[in-house]
């Protein structure tokens, strides 16, 4: 939950409570509400396969609108993928599985490998299988969010944090570190984590910088944020034959009608005024394409 304590003394007049924003007013009254404990966080129906945490509302809002790339579409991170999707089909299984960590490079595919690998198992093995995605920004939230997962034993469910990072001074790295280590009760036998980061330990390398006690010990802090996640795994930037096997599969799955060396041609134009080349830019270049032929791209 956004810290109100800042805004309340901004308010200490009525003509400040005058002037203010509504819209300040409505969350500052929702803060107060949910300290009161006025305010219980609702429990969905579970029909939907996946949902985003609204911190606001207090409440696990389904995905209407998700629509994961299939597996077979990500190219040139086979190896990765094998091992996340063993991990997840374990879980979903009941069996054993281990909190994992996507690290690397923007647009190589993890936020990608994870829903799609979540869709296909939860399709073939467990439909009590869901994907609960939160925020960084409500990380506060993170062990209410476990809690209120655990409560539904007979489900199975991965929490996913998306293109997570701290910065200098961010304290919630904690919030997620506890739940990581699962507190005195230990993390609930149905609830998994899996976040992505374009950093392999999730705090900046100048973290300690400007701490006047004991830098080691705040460095070492931060970087066993990251070894309490069992599984890690790195993605990198692929190479131009891998580009392109990535094109031509998204063309192929769409039905783009196009002549083998203009969707070459294309796709290497399209790379160089990005200024590079991942499975993000090969799918944007396709959408971008597809709208050109007139085909929808979901």
């Amino acid at each position: 939950m956004t810290p109100v304590t800042p805004h309340l003394r901004d308010l200490s007049t009525p003509q400040a409570l005058e002037k203010a924003d509504p819209g300040l007013l409505e969350r500052i009254a929702l803060a107060l509400e949910a300290l009161a404990g006025q305010i219980r966080p609702q429990i969905p129906d579970w029909r939907a396969p996946a949902y985003s945490w609204d911190a606001r509302s207090r409440t696990l809002r389904a995905a209407t609108a998700f629509q994961p790339l299939d597996l077979d579409l990500l190219k040139g991170i086979e190896a990765q993928r094998e091992i996340l999707e063993r991990n997840t089909l374990q879980f979903a299984q009941g069996v054993s599985a281990n909190n994992a960590l996507l690290w690397g490079t923007r647009g190589t595919g993890k936020s990608s490998l994870v829903k799609a690998a979540f869709h296909d198992i939860r399709n073939k093995v467990n439909k009590n299988f869901h994907l609960i995605e939160i925020h960084k920004e409500d990380l506060a939230d993170l062990t209410e969010v476990i809690d209120l997962l655990a409560a539904a034993a007979e489900r199975r469910f991965i929490v996913f944090i998306d293109d997570l990072s701290f910065e200098q001074a961010d304290a919630t790295y904690k919030t997620l570190k506890s739940a990581l280590e699962g507190g005195v009760n230990g993390q609930p036998s149905n609830v998994l984590i899996y976040a992505t980061s374009n950093r392999r330990h999730l705090m900046p390398r100048d973290a300690s910088e400007n701490q006047p006690l004991h830098p080691a010990e705040t460095a070492e802090e931060h970087i066993s944020l990251s070894d309490r996640f069992g599984l890690w795994l790195g993605f990198y930037p692929c190479d131009q034959d891998t580009y392109l096997a990535m094109v031509g599969a998204y063309a192929a799955k769409l039905g783009i009608e196009i002549g083998a060396e203009d969707l070459r041609r294309l796709a290497l134009e399209w790379s160089r005024t990005r200024g590079a080349r991942s499975g993000r830019v090969a799918w944007q270049f396709i959408r971008d394409l597809a709208g050109q032929k007139g085909l929808p791209t979901s």
